[in-house]
């Protein structure tokens, strides 16, 4: 709640009235009315379920992300797909949006318990979901209005205003791009009108022309001369009343004088309304900025205590957290027969859910390098992704000293798992590793640029990439993963966390990280995929190049199917081999201005029209020897950069050898 200290003088009453108003308007969206189907239904425990709690968690997730629209599909197993969207006000902040979803995901599945198509309206947002795709129809259909008349007198007036006012906010949401706008117009010098229309983005202009009329058309029916009314369609909404039932400071409106004035009555209006707005403007910008100061505050003293800021920063996915008892029984107390995998941060097990669903369950170790920190921020962070070469998250566990995240679960393991091993990777052809490392960098490529956070994988290895029964790649392990700021280009740190073998030469001496970072290890895991061979056994081993060596030793002698992995046994595309080897070495050289970003490799992979540059000879310093011989490659690290000693160029300047192609 927010706070302002009193004074004597009427100024910090009032603004402290205001303050109150747009605090508790923020903490309590307004419910309007809700539909339900009348004939299909889901049983409990069904895959049905678990989609749409996965559908209902992303909505949230995505409350503050998204300009107050998204439309997302959840489909883990089928039957069992279901469809889902919000539509904020245009005019209400992404707090508000984010309490208004939230509010409306726990009320739609009280009101509709076991339906599989449900729709909620509150004041502030809509929320709807459906196991099919009809998520533009335009049923059902509420119209609501004040049981208040306007006075007979002005009827014929406000009706005419009403009709016109709409139609121009109709057509101003139509030319703006957003679908949204919002009108006001003077009825008399004491009756003011307020209107709004809102279209769900994703309609086209045509349909959305048509949501507009048919919802407009219906008021004059259900709603004539009445002070208030709003018609609510799936598609967009149209509402209408006396007073500013927005946030009028936020949005750009154009007050029009309907009744008669002279000139001095019209300057005088303006000059009122020149002194007036702007003082009006800076006290609602004061109290939103004492609102976020004090919010910021109580933040950080709930940090300060450590554990429950946890709990704070998991609340969008709150509902699906497991009890320990549950997790303990799905995977068998953990029992050893369930352990399917470890990592740096724990052990992971395979889980049985009661619907018969199969998950994976990562354990942390109570000695992890994954504290708190690495807790939140893998949970927060894959909650928020939606992309099928990504592995999803289904859930997690916080009880007493144990952290646990809950996956969905991948049948094959992880790419290592066949790459490495003598026997398995010759259920690899090429057909399914090149649609492994296409897949990879359609994921990459959307952490990088098309999710709505900005994220660096940091600890991209082939450990870290799963497939499914297709061998369809998902990258897991979000434990290390950092968000940019969309003018972020380079982030310093001074905690060196990753695997050796994987990490590029300016992050693991310097500390210094961007999305070419990743593009770096995407580098090296293509050339293990190509070569069937890992980077980090040559390194630690006696062999007389390591990874990156051998594979520019044979680019440059124009030998480079010698680098292939013998058990493909000519049964591979060369041009495809060819194009690959040449990626990984784009993607290794040792300045990272000089590698392709995400965008570019994938286009690189998906088209042989595009002209590719001259790799550079690749970063040396994988040569180089710790003092124990070599880092483990399974483990990530902390704090190396003090560890071993790495011969570096400070100015980053490379020799370039030109060869014939």
């Amino acid at each position: 709640m927010c706070i302002l200290k009193s004074s004597s003088t009427h100024l910090l009453i009032i603004l402290s009235l205001f303050l109150f108003l747009i605090c508790a308007s923020e903490a309590a969206p307004t419910y309007t009315i809700h539909a339900c189907t009348d004939e299909s239904f889901y049983l409990p425990n069904t895959t049905f379920q678990t989609n749409l709690n996965l559908l209902l968690s992303s909505l949230v997730s995505n409350a503050t992300l998204h300009d107050g629209f998204y439309r997302t599909t959840i489909s883990l197993g089928a039957p069992g797909e279901v469809k889902g969207l919000f539509l904020c006000r245009g005019d209400v902040t992404p707090s508000g949006c984010h309490d208004c979803v939230a509010a409306a995901t726990k009320k739609i599945t009280q009101f509709c318990t076991n339906q599989t198509e449900s729709i909620i309206w509150y004041d502030e947002c809509m929320l709807r979901y459906s196991n099919n795709s009809r998520l533009n129809d335009v049923v059902p259909r509420f119209n609501l209005f004040n049981v208040q008349s306007v006075p007979e007198s002005d009827h014929s007036q406000f009706n005419k205003i009403l009709v016109s006012t709409l139609n121009d906010a109709k057509q101003e949401a139509l030319n703006s791009g957003k679908n949204f706008a919002t009108k006001e117009a003077n009825v008399t010098s004491s009756m003011k009108l307020y209107t709004l229309v809102q279209c769900t983005p994703d309609l086209s202009t045509s349909l959305c022309t048509m949501c507009f009329e048919s919802a407009i058309s219906a008021i004059p029916n259900c709603c004539d001369g009445k002070q208030g009314a709003q018609s609510l369609l799936p598609g967009c909404n149209v509402r209408y009343e006396l007073y500013p039932f927005y946030n009028v400071s936020s949005v750009s409106t154009q007050p029009q004088f309907f009744s008669p004035s002279s000139g001095r009555s019209r300057i005088s209006v303006i000059v009122i309304v020149a002194i007036v707005v702007p003082i009006v403007v800076a006290a609602v910008l004061f109290i939103v900025g004492v609102c976020f100061l004090r919010k910021r505050a109580s933040q950080r003293y709930i940090n300060s205590l450590g554990q429950d800021s946890i709990v704070d920063d998991l609340t969008d996915v709150e509902f699906l957290q497991f009890d320990l008892a549950t997790v303990e029984a799905v995977t068998n107390r953990f029992s050893d027969e369930n352990k399917i995998g470890h990592g740096g941060f724990g052990v992971v097990y395979k889980g049985v859910l009661p619907n018969g669903h199969e998950i994976a369950v990562k354990r942390l170790s109570a000695t992890s390098l994954q504290g708190a920190i690495e807790f939140r921020n893998e949970a927060s962070l894959v909650a928020k992704l939606q992309h099928r070469n990504l592995v999803r998250l289904l859930g997690f566990c916080l009880e007493g000293q144990e952290k646990i995240l809950i996956y969905e679960y991948i049948p094959n393991k992880s790419l290592d798992h066949f790459l490495f091993d003598p026997v398995k990777q010759r259920e690899l052809d090429w057909s399914k590793r090149y649609k492994i490392i296409v897949g990879i960098a359609r994921g990459i490529l959307y952490l990088h640029e098309d999710s709505q956070l900005r994220i660096i994988h940091r600890d991209l290895k082939a450990s870290n990439v799963l497939l499914d029964e297709n061998m369809n790649p998902k990258i897991s392990d979000f434990g290390l993963a950092k968000i940019f700021q969309a003018d972020q280009t380079q982030v310093n740190t001074g905690r060196i966390v990753g695997t050796f073998g994987y990490m590029p030469p300016e992050y693991a001496m310097r500390g210094q990280f961007s999305v070419k970072s990743d593009v770096f290890s995407f580098g090296i895991l293509v050339l293990e995929i190509v070569s069937g061979k890992k980077n980090t056994d040559l390194y630690q081993s006696k062999h007389a190049d390591d990874l990156l060596s051998l594979a520019w030793k044979h680019w440059t002698e124009q030998t480079p199917m010698e680098f292939v992995d013998p058990t493909l046994r000519g049964s591979y595309s060369r041009n495809e081999v060819n194009r690959c080897i040449h990626v990984g070495l784009l993607c290794v050289q040792e300045s990272p201005s000089h590698r392709p970003s995400m965008a570019t490799i994938a286009l690189m992979l998906n088209s042989y029209s595009v002209t590719m540059s001259v790799p550079r000879q690749p970063a040396s310093f994988l040569r180089a020897r710790s003092p124990n011989g070599g880092p483990d490659s399974d483990q990530s690290t902390t704090n190396q950069s003090t560890t071993s000693s790495i011969p570096w160029s400070v100015n980053e300047v490379s020799i370039t050898e030109l060869y014939p192609r």
